[in-house]
């Protein structure tokens, strides 16, 4: 069994959508929606402009666990609205997110490996990232584990909690 990653494109978005689907789904059934809310992504039309919108600005990276897709990232040159860009060239993550019937596979930390690895191909030593930053504080913990530093904090719509986070490489 292996992971591979390949990279995606507006084709993809359906199976984007999906792999958000099912997260949200878990995070439901956890009574976590304080994340990304309770309904499908596929169904939400902010949602589906999100993605359509990252994966036309970026390139999109999806994780295959046997051939079946197992995960997605999204690296563009910046972040997205209400985070303000680095001072220096950077690259940003954006819609990691992974089928929990792999989880603890690595999945996530593939593709974070993979955006690092992008990122200093193209000869830039800044990756961010930002996310949720509520509940437990597990996602925050959890970048911090694959290598990332918290900076600042924020507060999004509807009084969301963020983190953004870098690493440097």
């Amino acid at each position: 069994m292996e992971i591979s990653i390949r990279e995606g494109g507006p084709d993809d978005i359906p199976v984007i959508l999906g792999l958000f689907d099912g997260a949200v789904e878990w995070l439901v059934a956890q009574g976590r929606t304080g994340q990304w809310g309770s309904e499908p992504w596929s169904r939400n039309p902010r949602a589906v402009a999100m993605v359509e919108r990252y994966v036309g600005q970026g390139t999109a990276f999806l994780a295959e666990y046997d051939g079946v897709p197992a995960g997605t990232l999204t690296l563009t040159d910046g972040p997205g609205p209400g985070i303000p860009p680095a001072e220096e060239p950077e690259r940003y993550v954006h819609l990691l997110a992974s089928d929990r019937r792999f989880k603890g596979h690595g999945i996530g930390a593939a593709l974070l490996a993979r955006a690092a690895d992008e990122t200093r191909r193209s000869g830039i030593s800044l990756l961010r990232v930002d996310c949720y930053a509520g509940g437990d504080g597990k996602l925050v913990r959890y970048y911090e584990s694959n290598g990332f530093t918290h900076t600042e904090t924020f507060v999004g719509t509807g009084d969301w909690p963020g983190q953004v986070l870098e690493q440097r490489l």
